[in-house]
């Protein structure tokens, strides 16, 4: 630009907290680094508590966790083999086919689970109970619409 030409006037790029995805990101950051620090003073991560949950609905095969959850079949393999170490997860031959196998929660994993749940609890209320619960509600009732409208299928584990 010479010293001559009038000054630039166009806006620029829009700031950082204009938009509604920054917010969302800065609220679910916080929100998800306070649930892994209180999971992790408990001994599992994230995404080790999402497996742990699931298999408490029942025994299920890796590649059947890996579709309910939405990932793949080596990071359910990596996940349940954490677990197994951590003796809270059990794997075998499946009954039916030999080839097969089965996750299963141990008794000390069916024992963790509600302990978890109740951190999880204690993580939800810590940011959100000072919301009325109509903007609670309301809140709640706007990311799943927007879950539901985009299609969203993997479970969050990060």
């Amino acid at each position: 630009m010479s010293a001559s030409s009038p000054a630039d006037t166009s806006p620029g790029p829009a700031a950082l907290a204009s938009h509604l995805g920054y917010w969302l990101r800065y609220v679910s950051n916080h929100v998800s680094q306070a649930f892994a620090r209180r999971l992790e003073d408990r001994g599992v991560t994230v995404a080790e508590w999402v497996v742990l949950r699931q298999l408490l609905e029942g025994e299920t095969a890796p590649s059947q966790l890996a579709q309910q959850i939405g990932l793949t079949r080596g990071a359910v393999t990596r996940l349940a083999d954490r677990l197994i170490a951590k003796q809270l997860v059990t794997r075998r031959a499946s009954a039916t086919d030999g080839r097969a196998q089965m996750l299963s929660l141990t008794e000390a994993g069916r024992d963790l689970v509600p302990v978890l749940a109740a951190t999880a609890d204690e993580n939800d209320a810590a940011f959100f109970a000072h919301l009325p619960p109509a903007e609670r509600a309301a809140l709640e009732r706007a990311l799943k619409d927007l879950v539901r409208h985009h299609g969203l299928r993997a479970v969050p584990i990060d």
